[in-house]
């Protein structure tokens, strides 16, 4: 039986970042994938979406700023995205290929705390760190057996995987979730010409973002062709065929009405769901719900030397996340201190305008009791945003009586650069009467935080 110090089960921004840093400080690593190194983000989600996302904020500048639209080519679009992840993948690979890390193509399965098997051989490891991922989330009308079973003939349902994946441009696409991948490829499919609704359970979108900041990109979104339905319950989706042509349905309830809503393509973007199943948990004594493993601040879960880092653990479903939760779990191994605020996690979400924050919301302050004032600062009043013709934008920074940043929303041209300044400053515990003395390039967008904070 082979032996190895560390085991990684998973070879995402979680899994190949962890390898590496465990490799570096002296580890040796084996990292099992059973698909493409790097994972959902790099193959499927985070880098093939901001590549469409940046193609579709091309056209939308061209079109505001020159008054033009050049014409589209989709399939040049998708062999550029294709192209992106292949020289990332080949990095990954490489990363992956360093002294002190071994990686093997297969599928991991534990068969007893400190041992699992892959391509029938087992492997014996002193630590484990589980970094499985998620995958698309199905909503309570349908199971993900109804989802993989659909007619070839009608398969109008897709997940934000085979979208990354369509040959052409749909006339008509109905998003079902207002989340993060539900706005986003709302903000690229209209800009490439599609006919775009979003239908929304909650009563606002982007459930992470402050209510204020959310509304007003919502707001944004539908100035330039979105249809949305918030408050809104999907019941059934129907999908006919009938003489070679294709007919979709999406019913939905809304206010006490059935409401629906015609269309080629179908979106599912209800969240992620954790990947607990078929690795074996159960052999190992791991203790795990269907909303992922149970970790403690380590990520260390219920057997001790075994770790889940990222979407597995249910914590935060951010690619970033998972790479500091590896961190965090290797620094424990190490017994090594560290001073990553895992509580401080900033995110972004790639529109056009983009969106992101940091920390806690107007809500969820009043909800705590905790006592707080807001500062705004806009886009339209900044000299860089006017030279860009980026007007539309805010940033909304929530402070606390001793001066603390609380948190921090914004959205509008490079608000995520925005937002990170503010993260770096929350990190450091920085005060009010601090941050107003730290000088700010001229011109730039960040004097737009700077002037919030006067």
């Amino acid at each position: 039986m082979k032996k190895t110090n560390l085991l990684i089960i998973g070879s995402g921004p979680g899994g190949y970042r962890t390898a590496s840093y465990a490799a570096q400080n002296g580890l040796e690593v084996t990292i099992i994938e059973k698909a493409q190194p790097g994972g959902t983000c790099l193959n499927a989600g985070c880098i093939p979406t901001k590549c469409l996302a940046h193609d579709a904020e091309m056209l939308l500048i061209a079109a505001s700023h020159y008054n033009t639209t050049p014409p589209l080519d989709f399939t040049k679009v998708m062999e550029r995205k294709e192209g992106v992840i292949s020289q990332l993948r080949d990095g990954v690979s490489s990363l992956l290929n360093q002294p002190g890390i071994n990686l093997i193509k297969g599928e991991a399965r534990f068969v007893s705390d400190h041992i699992v098997e892959v391509n029938g051989e087992q492997i014996e490891a002193e630590n484990i760190i589980i970094a499985t991922g998620s995958r698309s989330k199905m909503p309570p009308f349908m199971s993900e057996e109804d989802f993989t079973n659909q007619s070839e003939t009608t398969k109008n349902i897709v997940t934000s995987t085979e979208l990354l994946s369509i040959p052409s441009i749909p006339q008509r696409l109905t998003i079902i979730g207002a989340g993060v991948i539900g706005m986003e490829f709302a903000s690229a499919f209209s800009a490439f010409g599609s006919e775009v609704t979003v239908i929304e359970f909650m009563k606002e979108c982007l459930p992470p973002i402050d209510s204020d900041i959310a509304k007003r990109l919502r707001k944004t979104l539908e100035k330039r062709g979105v249809t949305f339905y918030m408050q809104s319950a999907v019941n059934q989706i129907i999908s006919t065929s009938e003489n070679g042509e294709h007919c979709t349905t999406v019913l939905f309830e809304r206010k006490g009405k059935e409401e629906k809503v015609e269309t080629d393509l179908v979106l599912i973007a209800t969240g992620r769901q954790a990947n607990v199943e078929n690795i074996g948990l159960e052999s190992a004594g791991i203790a795990f719900s269907q909303k992922g493993i149970m970790v403690n601040e380590n990520m260390e879960t219920n057997v001790k030397g075994v770790y889940a880092i990222g979407d597995v653990n249910g914590r935060q479903m951010l690619a970033h996340a998972a790479t500091f939760q590896g961190f965090r779990a290797v620094n424990h191994i190490l017994d090594k201190k560290d001073h990553i605020r895992l509580d401080i996690m900033p995110s972004a979400i790639f529109t056009y305008p983009e969106a992101a924050c940091v920390g806690k919301t107007e809500d969820q302050c009043k909800t705590q009791n905790i006592k707080f004032t807001t500062r705004k600062g806009f886009y339209r009043a900044n000299g860089k945003a006017l030279s860009m013709e980026e007007t539309e934008g805010m940033i909304k920074i929530l402070v606390g009586e001793d001066g603390s940043i609380l948190g921090a929303h914004a959205y509008g041209a490079h608000s995520a650069d925005l937002i990170q300044e503010v993260s770096a400053l929350m990190n450091r515990d920085a005060k009010l009467d601090e941050i107003r003395d730290i000088i700010h390039i001229h011109p730039t967008l960040s004097e737009i935080l700077q002037d919030a904070l006067i």
